[in-house]
């Protein structure tokens, strides 16, 4: 007995030894993982041969672990610098490996549009992957609103629109044209579009950051009609938000779920300190 309660004594000493370097380096550890170089996925393509479909879920997995630890550094109010042109390397080199890879593109359209504004350098993956899923009305649809909104080419937008439609046979997508992308608010049209993406998306890290984009144009909304209405009443715009709600058109100042204010520049356009993203420096 006497022999059995040493040896316990022994490994509990070596337990605690162990656990408090661990603990200690856990603590320490990067909030974000690292992602890294990968090579052109043209080469990638031609040097792995038959494995390049694994290869090109593989990368996605590593890119979707990353970009979740980003998410999880945004929740904590954290400003981590973030591997863009490292993301868009490895979701290019997924598409390129395997342009059947539907999670590549929903990815890109997620990441680099809203938080970048490569808006330009999606639609390019985009329309590559339009050459292999021919099928595919999500494709000419991402393109069509990545051209219209963030690009303010509404006549490309209407064109990709069409061929979503003719894919899909909605006809809600037919009537996006040139005209309804120029008369509709930049706002409404992305809150319309993150409401469907939310519907969507699969990967709860990916919906999160919708969502949260999603508050943010809600509430500038929310600020623009003020806006419209203080300019309808007065002949004038507002010169700070506060004004607007002093006169009750706003019920209070709304937050902005990206940790910064809002306010209003010299034209009148909502804006924020936090430029709408929390893994900016």
């Amino acid at each position: 007995m006497r022999k059995s309660f040493l040896v316990f004594l022994i490994l509990l000493a070596c337990y605690v030894a162990l656990q408090v370097p661990l603990t200690r380096c856990m603590a320490q550890r990067p909030l974000v993982v690292r992602l890294g170089y990968i090579p052109d996925g043209r080469v990638l393509r031609v040097a792995l041969g038959d494995q390049r479909l694994l290869a090109s879920e593989f990368s996605m997995l590593r890119l979707m672990l990353y970009f979740g630890s980003l998410v999880e550094s945004w929740k904590r109010q954290v400003l981590v610098p973030p591997e863009y042109f490292n993301m868009y390397r490895t979701a290019e080199a997924a598409i390129k490996l395997d342009p059947y890879n539907m999670d590549a593109y929903y990815f890109s359209q997620a990441a680099f549009t809203w938080e970048v504004g490569h808006a330009g350098d999606v639609n390019r993956l985009l329309k590559y992957g339009m050459k292999y899923r021919h099928w595919d009305w999500y494709l000419p649809y991402f393109i069509g609103f990545n051209a219209a909104y963030f690009l303010k080419d509404f006549k490309t937008g209407a064109d990709y629109m069409r061929q979503a439609a003719e894919l899909s046979g909605n006809a809600l997508l037919a009537r996006l044209s040139a005209r309804y992308f120029y008369e509709s608010g930049r706002s409404e049209l992305g809150i319309a579009f993150l409401r469907s993406m939310i519907g969507r998306e699969r990967d709860p890290k990916v919906r999160q950051a919708y969502q949260l984009r999603l508050q943010a144009l809600e509430r500038v909304h929310q600020i623009e009609k003020a806006v419209a209405e203080f300019r309808q009443r007065y002949q004038r715009l507002p010169k700070r938000i506060e004004e607007l709600v002093a006169l009750g058109l706003l019920p209070d100042l709304p937050a902005d779920p990206y940790g910064g204010t809002f306010f209003l520049d010299a034209s009148g356009r909502v804006r924020s300190n936090s430029n709408f993203s929390k893994i900016r420096q």
